[in-house]
């Protein structure tokens, strides 16, 4: 089997000669350092080919998000932190000497008047340059090699994930409750975003995946109600399933880490078929899961294999 024919047929539940296995994200840049000084070959090293791992979904690159692009800005650095501006427009602090989560200090929207000039200027669906590249033709060759085809990546296809880049994680939740109509806005608009762009590539592309990025979900379980997120996020999901069925796509993926059983049944409802990581330090355990929901593809421990489903 091919590495699209082994993943599709892992997520849907039919016969395959193996489960996929994926390296699906890259080590840590330190790591990398450490592993080029040591291997001393002076050639780049790619870590995936010594553990002869599948090739996992790769995104059509074309441009779901801020258009014309924001680019990255330094805004102050010391001998210690850098603070810049992101491509969503949001201040970030990272720390010099080692590796974690940026420290978000401002997001771009603070009001209906600062979103609305940030979808006016930024999120147009139909600015030409969103279908810039060479992305025909890197879809061709990945096609030919048998590699699955995929449509959304992160950071920049997310119904929750768009509205927390914009307004911030406390704010965004907060927001809820004080600006309902803004989130339902906010959402609705960048789905039909998606679609615009979707629909384009689906014209001379074949998927296999539509993947949305949310990362909505800690410990403790979702950042929203069940209620919530069918009332807000449901419709949204539903439009762009019934857009994956006109299509023949078979997988519509979420990656929200943390543990979102809370939400999980509400997602399937929706059309959900695969969700990764399941994340073992949020007491996600595929074993567990796999009876709970089987029909649900789930993607997780250490090593990122696909342990199906």
């Amino acid at each position: 089997m091919t590495d699209r024919e082994r993943f599709v047929a892992c997520i849907l539940g039919e016969p395959v000669d193996r489960p996929p296995y994926w390296l699906y994200w890259g080590p840590w840049g330190r790591t990398l350092q450490r592993w080029r000084r040591e291997a001393q070959s002076g050639q780049e090293v790619n870590h995936r080919i010594p553990f002869e791992a599948d090739q996992p979904p790769i995104a059509v690159p074309v441009n779901c998000g801020p258009c014309p692009r924001i680019e990255r800005q330094v805004v102050e650095e010391n001998a210690d932190y850098i603070v810049f501006t992101d491509s969503w427009g949001i201040k970030r602090r990272d720390y010099k000497h080692g590796e974690s989560m940026s420290q978000f200090l401002e997001f771009p929207v603070k009001n209906r008047r600062d979103w609305e000039r940030f979808k006016e200027e930024r999120l147009d669906p139909d600015r030409p340059e969103r279908l810039a590249g060479d992305w025909r033709e890197k879809c061709a060759q990945w096609s030919a090699r048998g590699y699955p085809i995929r449509l959304g990546y992160f950071p920049d296809v997310g119904i929750f994930g768009s509205v927390r880049w914009l307004l911030g994680d406390e704010e965004c939740l907060i927001a809820f409750y004080t600006m309902p109509d803004l989130v339902y806005e906010i959402m609705a608009h960048v789905t039909s975003l998606y679609l615009t762009v979707f629909e384009k590539v689906v014209s001379e592309v074949p998927v296999d995946e539509i993947h949305i990025w949310e990362d909505m979900c800690g410990v403790q379980g979702p950042l929203i109600s069940p209620q919530h997120w069918d009332e807000f996020m449901g419709p949204n999901y539903r439009r762009i399933k019934e857009f994956a069925k006109q299509h023949d796509i078979p997988i519509m993926s979420v990656d929200t880490d943390g543990n979102p059983d809370g939400i999980t049944p509400v997602m399937m409802k929706a059309g959900v078929n695969f969700l990764f990581p399941m994340e073992v330090a949020a007491g996600c355990d595929v074993n567990v899961w796999r009876d709970k929901y089987p029909t649900l593809g789930m993607m997780g421990g250490i090593d990122k294999r696909v342990l199906a489903l």
